[in-house]
């Protein structure tokens, strides 16, 4: 052997990885990627969850004020019912700027309907707006689905007098006799005949009743949702509304 050159510094020799340590390596590397990818999922999944629970939340904040509206400025016309329910729609006659207009609200399929007609300040056009509830297929305009996945829902009515409440479907207090409600008839049609020249309940199974007897506007109203499995809420909703009485 010979020895080193004067001045001359000996070779290192450099050593790199194995096989073995690079495997172990990018199994280290892949699995801090798949839970930093894991941490980054839930956060995406709980800011979705947490956007739509939101959105029903002011969903259903904006379909109890428009119930809140129409139910403060209900009003006895002594022509048609200022309020009246029937376990499946209840009706009710609203004052407006433009004159008196009919709303109805609906349970229909598991979803929640409002129907309004046009304000009007005529008689007959008014008598023939509340007829024409009763024949709401959910496709008129002025139809906008409220609530989604409502099961079931019910009405009570408050009357200072009994200071109870009671079923709105049972008799309230009456308010005194009212003539019955005629429909609207035009030039060129018999009495009783709606527009299309059919009966005034054509085509419809539900016939409006007549209107002689009609019960005093209660001095409140409770509202009872219950939402079923995927409902814009969950459980049973109650809301009370007073009614101010011009």
């Amino acid at each position: 052997m010979r020895p080193p050159l004067p001045g001359s510094r000996p070779r290192s020799r450099s050593r790199g990885f194995t096989l073995i340590e690079l495997l172990v390596a990018l199994s280290i590397m892949a699995v801090m990627a798949a839970m930093a990818w894991q941490g980054v999922d839930a956060v995406v999944r709980s800011r979705e969850i947490t956007q739509a629970h939101m959105e029903r939340l002011l969903r259903l904040q904006s379909v109890m004020s428009q119930w809140e509206i129409d139910l403060r400025e209900v009003h006895d016309s002594q022509v048609v019912p200022g309020l009246n329910f029937d376990g499946a729609t209840l009706r009710l006659t609203r004052r407006r700027p433009e004159g008196l207009q009919v709303v109805a609200w609906t349970l229909r399929g598991g979803t929640l309907w409002r129907w309004s007609s046009p304000a009007v300040t005529a008689m007959d056009a008014l008598q023939e707006h509340w007829m024409r509830s009763y024949q709401l297929l959910g496709s008129e305009a002025g139809t906008l689905a409220m609530l989604h996945g409502v099961s079931q829902w019910q009405l009570y009515h408050y009357h200072q007098s009994s200071s109870s409440w009671s079923n709105a479907q049972s008799s309230g207090d009456l308010a005194g006799s009212a003539p019955a409600a005629e429909p609207a008839t035009t030039p060129g049609r018999q009495d009783g005949q709606s527009p299309d020249g059919g009966g005034a309940g054509a085509g419809n199974s539900a016939t409006p009743p007549v209107i002689v007897n009609q019960e005093a506007l209660p001095d409140g109203v409770r509202l009872l949702l219950q939402f079923g499995e995927g409902g814009t809420a969950a459980g049973t909703l109650t809301r009370d509304i007073r009614l101010i009485h011009p």
